[in-house]
This record gives structure tokens, C-alpha cells and sequence, in this order.
């Protein structure tokens, strides 16, 4: 078995089991050992897997798995394969048939299993294993049918849950699960850094973002290798980055790769001079949705053994979830695309394992605004909105920092990323360590998917203590609302601390620093790493040209650093001073109201910048977070004046 594979069969017992995976992490192969423990040595009658489409019903393919030590094979029968062409009403039979049948594996999607679940008693569910894969298409909203689906077979019979998700999150605000049902579920999580750590040939993945003005056509060669296997996916025709016209989009990119020779009858695959030294390229089309083309173009990606059967894919709504090229090396994605998830399927295309790999690339082709446009404040949107996509999985793919109660440390050297969190003098249940060390992308995308606030984050346009102080608890404690103060606050410190080695390039052991660091100990400072107060303990991150001791952060140091200024200088070094005040004013122009809660939070640095400008901050100052301290001391003096009318006799 794979690392993860492995991980999820030690919690081969739980009765509800959910594994957060990468795709092409092996989450199929995962639930094949799963559900076969369940019905050899656990009692459970039948195993149903439910997918979301039909191309992927075939990763549940016969499997043998004894060749490989386990202890039975992987076998579905042809009449239990309902991931076939036909109708529903067919497959929903051919689903009663099988309940009914001494069988005990079924493969089908996720709409035939709710279309049989509405047709039969749920206790024809007791003893059986469901297992959901790219659960993320789950929503425990009260019109997501497969939703409700889970909470009732959860709440109305004994059968058992194994849910599977390559996306940490659904792309919208709505949970997943209902907080009572996720709360039985057995978490494991396998994360984006172990996945390439745990690669023979792929050690790196790179998330870019390029902007560009005019036609994209235009920008496509800065930004496609043509000697790289690459997807691009086009922008949908709706958008505003497209031309209107997908077909003609397609020949433009061709014309770009290099001169068409031909296009294979039998295949379809277009073959392309390459421009750069006459190499003949083989490039599928699949926006052509004409239906004596695209099946032959599938068929042809179907069947790709080598590197050289393909070396450009281009693609609209497909070659997404589920869609296997491991030769691939770079994805390029063309427009905004406002789905988390559909981003982390694109990614999940170029991130197989495959000899000859060793890097893989996500590159989004963002529109720049354009100040004299109209439509300014969309663009600014898109753009900020792509900024922040990259952001959550830049931190999704950094090294997962573990935190670990002092009281349990026997002194051993710890793990690599791993944070000491004294409890001696209160102690940190196991539900804070829980959320820190599993639950922290999930925090990440919820407070993402405050769109304002992250926008006025990274265009540093609103004091950073908005977001540590403010928002971030209310996301915590709105997914976590069983959450006492105190380990609210823990988890909030956690987050940020996690963030903030991030920005700084992550933990250096006291071992590895450089002979001539300069360490700031708070108790004044010392050149080199000299054993002298080595510890196994002592962990450091450089700040400036200074390494700072990990256990003397100070939580007020970290409050006031701004989360996603990485974004900021990333976006003020790719446009000009002009456009980067233009994008400013858009997104202040949107700015909400103070609230009470931020107004007490900035009433100190009020106060502080009275005392250091001598003057009161103003609504009319270049400065955006000046402007947005007016706006508090505005809201505060007119509470305070609404107070004073109210006591009035």
C-alpha cells in the first residue's frame, strides 16, 4: 500500500470514515482495501460506490489485488457496473436487483444511487458500506439531495460511510456536512507536500498566475512551453475573457504552437510543426463537440501508453475531474475560474507521478483591468479572486505545521515542522489539536471565501488586525461552534502562527542555521550556531536578517502582520502604480460598513496615530487604512452620540 493508503486502512474500523487526498493519490485503490476488510472480516453484506460521472466508474475497475499481498481481489460483475450508457430508470432496476441479490459490490454515480435511494426502504441500507468518492459534490444544504441522503442513512440505519474528496473544499460557503454528522466522521488527511515527498519522479509544483492585456492569444507565448505536455483549458464562452467564438480560439492556438499538417482521420489528433525546431506535435481537440470528432479524440487519450502519443491538449469543460494524462506537465488555465475545487481537479491533472517528471506547474492567465473600462470592478474581481485561489493552495501545499503539547514531549527530538504549545498552565484538549494539525485548510478557504475581506487584505487597503482579530474568529467559531473562548483563541494564535512561519520561509532547526545568523533571543542577540544553548527543541524563522526563536513569537507580533501580504507584493510588482491605485479604489468602493466589533478593535492604533500625526486620520487621505481608521473614529463618535440622545430625559 501508498503512504495513504495505509493511513486510511489503520481506521479500517470506523464506521464513518472521511479521507482528504490529493488526486492521484490512490484514493480508489484506498477504497477497494477498505470495503473488501468491510465485507470479508467486519460482516458488512454490500459495498455500493457512488461517483460523480460515469468516465469515472472505470478507476473501480476489476482489481487484482493479491498479486500485491492483499488478501482478495477487486471484482465487480458486468450487470453490477451500472457507470454504463442507458437511462436511469434502467440502472435504478438494475440497483433494486442488486440489493435484492446475493452480490456484494456495485459501482454507479452519484445521481443513480440518489434516484434508487428515493425508490427503497433505507433499512435495505443496514450492513451495507456506501461509499461516496469526490464527496466535495456533497452539501449539506436542504436542496443538495446527495446531502441529505448521507444525514439520513447516518440517522436512520447502521450502514456505513466512506467518503473521498481530492478538494479540501466545495467552492461555495455551505458545508459540507451537517456539524452533528461530520463530527462522527474518522478524518484522514493526506496533504499535497507528503504526496510529492512521497513521489518517485515528481518532487515540485508550481502555482503562478500571469497577467495580461488585450486578446490572451496575444499573451500565450510568454506563457506556454511548447515543449512542455500541457492542458490548456480555454475560458468558458460566457466570460469575459473569451472571444465568443471557442472554434476559432482553437485555431488561433494551433496557429500559436506552430503550422498544422494535418488532422487524423481516423484519431483526430491535429498534427502541428512546432515553430521552435520543425518537432511534429500531436495536439487533441476537445472543445470540438461534434459528435463524429470527439469520441475518436477520446478514444485515441484513452489509450496513451507513451510520452510521445501526446503533447497538447486543448480543452473547455473537459480533461477536468477524473481525466488521467500522468505525462501531463503543465496546466494552463485561461480566465478566472470562480470553483476552488474545479482549480484543484485542473492541478490534479498535472500532479501524477511519471518517469521524466520532475516538475509540474499551474499557471492562470488572468485579465488585467483595465482603468478605463466600464466593467472595471469585475475585472478586479477576477483578478483578486485568482490571487486568492493561488494563495489557499500555495498554503494547501507548504509543509503542514503539527503542533504537539509540551507535556507530552519526552524530549526526543521532534518531527520536522513540528511547534511545542505549553500546557502547563492550561492545558490544550484534543479537539484544539485536532482542528490545528487537521482542520486548518478548511479555516483557510472559509475565511477566503470572505471575498470583501480578502480583497481589502491584499490590497492592503484594511489594518490587518480586521482579519486576525475580527474575522478569523468569527469563521472559527461559525465551523467550530462547540469551541469554549479560550480554545477558540487557541486555535486563532495556532492559525496564525502557522501562516506566519509560512511567510517566513517555514522552520529552520538550530542545527541547520548558517554559521553567521544573527539570533534574536529577546534577551539580546548572538552571532552563529554555537552548541553552547543548543536544544533539540530549538526552532527558528528568519525575520529580516534575523532568526527568531519559534517559542518567543509574541501573538501581538503576529496579529498585526497582514496574512496576505505576499499577494500584495506579488500584485504591486506585476502592474503600475496606476493600475494598482485603480484596483484599490475598486475594491474600497465596495468596502463595508465598520461594525462595532472593528471599531473597538481599532479604536488603540486611533488613538496611536493621534498621537504620532498630531492630528486626527482623515476620510480624505491617500492612505487606505488612514482613510479606514476614519471611518471608525466616524462610527464611534456617532454610537456615541446616539448613546447620548437615548439617556436624555
Amino acid at each position: 500500500m501508498r503512504e495513504m493508503q495505509a493511513r486510511a486502512f489503520e481506521q479500517r474500523n470506523s464506521p464513518y470514515l472521511l479521507i482528504k487526498a490529493p488526486p492521484a493519490s490512490g484514493k480508489s485503490r484506498a477504497l477497494m482495501f477498505l470495503a473488501l476488510d468491510k465485507l470479508v472480516n467486519q460482516g458488512l453484506r454490500k459495498a455500493i460506490v457512488a461517483v460523480p460521472e460515469m468516465s469515472i466508474g472505470g478507476s473501480f475497475k476489476d482489481t487484482a489485488l493479491t498479486k500485491h499481498g492483499f488478501f482478495a481481489d477487486w471484482k465487480v460483475k458486468p450487470e453490477n457496473n451500472l457507470c454504463i450508457g442507458g437511462g436511469e430508470a434502467g440502472k435504478v432496476e438494475a440497483f433494486k436487483r442488486f440489493m435484492a441479490s446475493p452480490d456484494d459490490i456495485l459501482v454507479c454515480t452519484h445521481a443513480t444511487l440518489r434516484f434508487a435511494f428515493d425508490k427503497l426502504n433505507i433499512e435495505l441500507f443496514n450492513d451495507c458500506l456506501v461509499a461516496i468518492d469526490e464527496f466535495h459534490h456533497v452539501s449539506a444544504d436542504e436542496n443538495n439531495r446527495l446531502g441529505n441522503l448521507i444525514d439520513a442513512l447516518m440517522q436512520g440505519s447502521n450502514a456505513q460511510i466512506v467518503a473521498m474528496t481530492g478538494s479540501y473544499f466545495r467552492g461555495d460557503t455551505v458545508p459540507i456536512l451537517q456539524p452533528e454528522d461530520e463530527a462522527q466522521f474518522t478524518k484522514v488527511t493526506y496533504t499535497y507536500y507528503e504526496q510529492l515527498n512521497g513521489y518517485q519522479y515528481l518532487k515540485s509544483l508550481g502555482i503562478g498566475y500571469h497577467f495580461y492585456q488585450g486578446p490572451y492569444i496575444k499573451a500565450l507565448p510568454s506563457v506556454l512551453d511548447a515543449s512542455k505536455k500541457t492542458i490548456i483549458h480555454i475560458p468558458n464562452v460566457n466570460s469575459g475573457e473569451s472571444t465568443k467564438d471557442k472554434h476559432a480560439e482553437v485555431d488561433a492556438i494551433l496557429d500559436a504552437l506552430g503550422e498544422v499538417q494535418q488532422q487524423e482521420p481516423d484519431t483526430g489528433i491535429y498534427r502541428v510543426k512546432r515553430k521552435s525546431d520543425g518537432k511534429l506535435l500531436r495536439v487533441a481537440n476537445l472543445v470540438d463537440d461534434n459528435p463524429a470528432e470527439r469520441p475518436k479524440v477520446q478514444a485515441y487519450l484513452h489509450n496513451i501508453h507513451s510520452a510521445d502519443d501526446m503533447d497538447i491538449i486543448i480543452a473547455l469543460g473537459m480533461a477536468k475531474e477524473g481525466f488521467d494524462w500522468p505525462f501531463c506537465e503543465h496546466v494552463l488555465t485561461i480566465g478566472y475560474r470562480s470553483s476552488m475545487t474545479e482549480i484543484v481537479q485542473i492541478i490534479g491533472r498535472a500532479t501524477r507521478d511519471c518517469e521524466g517528471k520532475t516538475h509540474a506547474q499551474f499557471t492562470n492567465l488572468i485579465a488585467q483591468p483595465d482603468a478605463q473600462d466600464d466593467d472595471v470592478k469585475v475585472s478586479v474581481n477576477n483578478m483578486l479572486k485568482a490571487i486568492t485561489t493561488s494563495l489557499l493552495m500555495e498554503q494547501i501545499m507548504a509543509p503542514n505545521i503539527q503542533f504537539k503539547p509540551r507535556s507530552q514531549w519526552t524530549g526526543e527530538p521532534l518531527p520536522a515542522n513540528t511547534v511545542l504549545v505549553d500546557d502547563h498552565a492550561l492545558p490544550v484538549s484534543d479537539k484544539v489539536l485536532t482542528i490545528l494539525n487537521g482542520g486548518k485548510n478548511e479555516i483557510l478557504a472559509a475565511l477566503m471565501a470572505n471575498e470583501q475581506v480578502v480583497k481589502e487584505a491584499i490590497t492592503e487597503s484594511t489594518p490587518p488586525e480586521v482579519i486576525t482579530q475580527v474575522v478569523l474568529p468569527s469563521v472559527i467559531q461559525t465551523l467550530y461552534p462547540d469551541l469554549t473562548e479560550y480554545e477558540l483563541e487557541q486555535v486563532r494564535s495556532g492559525i496564525l502562527q502557522s501562516l506566519f512561519v509560512g511567510q517566513c520561509g517555514g522552520l529552520v532547526d538550530e542545527a541547520d542555521l548558517p554559521s553567521d545568523a544573527i539570533i534574536d533571543n529577546s534577551q539580546g542577540q548572538r552571532s552563529g550556531n554555537s552548541n553552547d544553548s543548543l536544544n533539540v527543541n530549538n526552532q527558528f524563522i528568519k525575520m529580516g536578517d534575523k532568526f527568531i526563536n519559534i517559542e518567543n513569537l509574541n501573538i501581538d507580533l503576529i496579529d498585526v502582520v497582514n496574512p496576505f501580504h505576499g499577494a500584495y507584493e506579488i500584485l504591486s510588482k506585476s502592474v503600475t502604480a496606476t493600475m494598482l491605485k485603480t484596483i484599490q479604489e475598486a475594491v474600497r468602493a465596495n468596502q463595508a460598513q465598520v461594525s462595532e466589533e472593528e471599531a473597538v478593535m481599532l479604536w488603540p492604533r486611533i488613538k496611536a496615530f493621534a498621537s504620532e500625526h498630531k492630528r486626527e486620520p482623515s476620510l480624505n487621505a491617500s492612505d487606505a487604512i488612514e482613510v479606514r481608521y476614519a471611518e471608525a473614529l466616524a462610527y464611534i463618535r456617532k454610537m456615541k452620540q446616539q448613546r447620548t440622545v437615548r439617556q436624555e430625559p
